[in-house]
């Protein structure tokens, strides 16, 4: 190589070097785009191998990198925490744009401990193929980290976007976690395939790039082989009727509109008392259980008179010693079924506040109603719908597959026949956060192989199947009813049954490969 030529190619890397944060920026801001509603799920496989080419030719630079590629990720997936911050915390457009980028840099700490890692284990000899799986077990480790450390932040996984692709069948086996390590696997190795039979320079045994090949194409083959698979058995149709009250979130918790809003829900439902089951949404009442006693008196005569069971939310209010009460955001089952379930994993600052003696009374966000709830019990009891049995998750806890596996595998060997959920996306307006939502709940869907019912003040409101598809969805906004029918289903499959094992597994596999890889390319390098 003559000095200009070498010359060239220094200016080169110090321009791409460069570059490399803005790179880092818009492969973390394309994985959103492979989510709900734009759904093109090319650009999450784009993102996860462009992250894996920045890491492997800077280094030095992953573990900065992986703060920018987080910065982009949740710069754009979870900018709808903004609408609930000052449309409903009443924060100042500067102060919730401030609190916006604090979240998203904290964020963005998640994947910049990923690149420190990564950056510290990568292999630095010519034979890299032990990266490429080091990088996709620490995509999928971080990702499982998410859905519990701090309470955890289980959302924009690469694997829901592939709820319509051939991968989205590996999520009745391994939840959604499983589905993300094949799509990772997947984009990774397709990269470095082509990056050892096109790019000059870099030099790969041939039984290698066939390997990695193989791994590109082989979750696709297996994926398209298990959609013929079946892991339950169906039982009856029912009817249902999901409750969409469409209720102004600056409204809803004003004392004078209580009676309104009742009042409103109850005529919504009149027509449909010989439904089976009758959802409304997340708080739907928002008088405390224990003041609507006549009320639930004249609903559970009503239910049990037609046969229909009523499922809503209502705040509860439970004394603890100390002439002191705890407040839990709860659901009750009345007229054919019977139960109550109190939510067990709440959201940060809606209904909780971290370091609630510094920050309580700051702004008004901090200070939102129902913000000082208990945690109900992690494992409870089913709701009986009539003859069926029926699994709650409230609002945020259709997010953690683990907790809804656990809730549809049931507490006393008897598993649930369906999934409902009942939320209140109203706090993001017309955000991505909702559309996201509603993704997500599909996904429990199909690991779970149960129709999902689910009932939202402000939409989405929706009846989503076994496998994950929507039936039907009432448009948002929009004050109504969404009547349909969904099936009782029996049996588990393995994800229900067996939760995250089975990636967690895979992931110690992948690790005792890396190690293995590793230690014979030392090996290799040793003189004879």
């Amino acid at each position: 190589m003559t000095a200009t030529a070498a010359s060239a190619e220094r200016s080169t890397r110090a321009g791409f070097a460069k570059l490399a944060p803005l790179a880092a920026i818009v492969c973390g801001a394309l994985l959103p785009l492979s989510l709900a509603p734009f759904d093109l799920w090319p650009l999450g496989l784009m993102s996860c191998a462009g992250l894996f080419w920045l890491w492997e030719h800077l280094p030095a630079r992953s573990t900065s990198l992986g703060w920018w590629f987080g910065v982009g990720k949740y710069g754009v997936g979870a900018s709808w925490v903004y609408v609930s911050i000052h449309d409903y915390g009443n924060a100042s457009v500067p102060l919730a744009v401030g609190l916006v980028a604090l979240f998203v840099s904290g964020m963005a700490l998640f994947n910049l401990t990923q690149g420190w890692l990564y950056g510290r284990l990568r292999q630095r000899s010519s034979h890299r193929f032990a990266n490429l799986l080091l990088f996709v077990l620490l995509w999928v480790f971080w990702e499982w980290l998410l859905t519990w450390v701090m309470t955890g932040l289980p959302w924009l996984f690469l694997g829901y976007g592939h709820l319509v692709t051939p991968l989205g069948n590996f999520a009745p086996v391994g939840g959604v976690l499983l589905v993300s390590l094949a799509a990772a696997l997947s984009a990774c190795s397709l990269l470095f395939t082509l990056q050892g039979v096109l790019a000059s320079g870099i030099s790969t045994p041939r039984k290698t790039l066939w390997l990695s090949a193989g791994l590109c194409l082989l979750p696709w083959l297996v994926g398209a082989s298990l959609a013929s698979v079946s892991y339950v058995n169906y039982g009856p149709t029912r009817t249902v009727a999901l409750i969409q009250n469409n209720v102004d979130q600056n409204l809803k918790w004003l004392p004078e509109q209580r009676e309104p809003i009742l009042q409103a829900q109850e005529a919504l439902t009149e027509p449909y008392w010989g439904t089976d089951v009758i959802l409304w949404p997340e708080s739907a009442i928002t008088y405390f259980e224990h003041q609507v006693g006549s009320q639930l008196m004249r609903w559970q005569r009503r239910g049990e008179q037609s046969g229909s069971t009523l499922v809503f939310g209502v705040p509860v209010v439970q004394p603890i010693p100390g002439d002191e009460y705890t407040f839990y955001n709860g659901v009750r089952a009345v007229g054919a079924g019977q139960g109550r379930y109190l939510k067990h994993h709440l959201v940060p600052f809606g209904e909780y506040v971290p370091l609630e003696g510094l920050l309580r009374g700051l702004i008004d966000f901090f200070d939102l109603p129902m913000s000082s709830s208990g945690s109900g019990p992690r494992a409870q009891p089913l709701l009986t719908l009539g003859e069926d049995r029926g699994a709650m998750a409230i609002c945020y806890e259709i997010a953690f597959p683990a907790l809804v596996a656990q809730q549809v595998r049931g507490t006393s060997g008897v598993s649930a026949d369906v999934l409902l959920t009942v939320s209140n996306d109203a706090w993001f307006g017309t955000s991505l956060g909702p559309d996201q939502h509603l993704q997500i709940a599909q996904m429990r869907a199909k690991e779970n192989a149960r129709y999902v019912l689910r009932s939202t003040q402000t939409g989405w409101t929706a009846i989503i199947d076994e496998q994950g598809q929507l039936v039907q969805k009432l448009p948002r906004f929009q004050f109504g009813v969404l009547a349909g029918s969904y099936r009782s289903i029996q049996g588990l499959t393995p994800y229900s049954r067996w939760g995250n094992l089975w990636v967690l597994a895979l992931i110690v596999l992948l690790a005792l490969v890396v190690v293995s890889l590793r230690a014979s390319s030392l090996r290799g390098q040793q003189p004879s």
